[in-house]
């Protein structure tokens, strides 16, 4: 029996906070998901499947409450997944070792906490042409799709922070944006590793609620009350606890003690 089931309690708890935290910006919280997964021992060839399911629960509800809100932009997200679909499909026919799973996540997370503390100016005045917008976002979203498709992510930990650096919309448009682009990822990446391997959802039933009911409030407050910074400061304390533990584990894998 995997360690996660032999927590019931505990862990759902986590997955309903990681939930609201990540839909109230617009994240399905693919890479938190992961990221505990693994810590409790489950198996790295299961993980990606329960985290991208997840991924699909909540922002199926997320993107709903922002497409009923008017903050989606086809405009914005087209080019993204018209290059992030494919990729996610054929990052999701990889299979990524455990330490390349903590590294990609790592680094994932470290990204958008350096956005959210280090990075005061919240965007670039650039000054892009419109094709120069559209080439960015083509090349952006096979990249990121690639990305997610092989970690078991959705991929919009990275899309909503460039979204807002380079102007490329609100920081509502871009929750919107990227809660509908984890779903797209999250849908194809599963497609491909479902051809591969399968799983028994009904031992997950507890994470499943908690992340559909987590994933409910979190986004329907980002979508009508909170605001950016408030946003911000909620993910930015679950980031910062990933990191803690993924930069222990990462050591230990690194530089075992003899």
């Amino acid at each position: 029996m995997d360690a996660l089931i032999n927590l019931p309690y505990f862990l759902p708890l986590i997955f309903f906070a990681i939930a609201f935290a990540y839909s109230s910006v617009g994240l399905g919280g693919g890479s938190s998901y992961t990221a505990v997964m693994l810590l409790a021992g489950m198996n790295s060839l299961t993980i990606p499947l329960v985290s991208l399911t997840l991924n699909l629960f909540v922002t199926s509800i997320g993107s709903f409450n922002y497409i009923r809100h008017k903050h989606a932009k086809l405009r914005l997200l087209l080019p993204f997944i018209l290059t992030s679909m494919p990729m996610a499909y054929l990052g999701g026919a990889l299979k990524l070792t455990a330490d390349m799973f903590y590294l990609i996540l790592f680094f994932s997370l470290l990204f958008t906490a350096v956005r959210i503390y280090l990075w005061k100016s919240t965007t670039l005045d650039l000054n892009l042409s419109q094709q120069a917008k559209i080439i960015i976002s083509l090349i952006a979203g096979a990249l990121f799709g690639f990305i997610a498709g092989t970690a078991g992510i959705g991929g919009g930990i990275y899309l909503v922070p460039l979204i807002i650096i380079l102007g490329l919309g609100t920081p509502k448009e871009a929750a919107a944006c990227g809660i509908i682009f984890i779903w797209l990822n999250s849908f194809s990446g599963l497609v491909s590793r479902l051809q591969y391997n399968a799983i028994d959802l009904s031992q997950y039933f507890p994470l499943i609620i908690a992340v559909i009911l987590g994933g409910y409030l979190g986004s329907h407050m980002g979508a009508t009350r909170y605001s950016a910074k408030m946003m911000e400061n909620i993910l930015g304390i679950i980031i910062l606890a990933a990191l803690l533990v993924l930069s222990k584990k990462l050591f230990e894998i690194y530089f075992p003690v003899s």
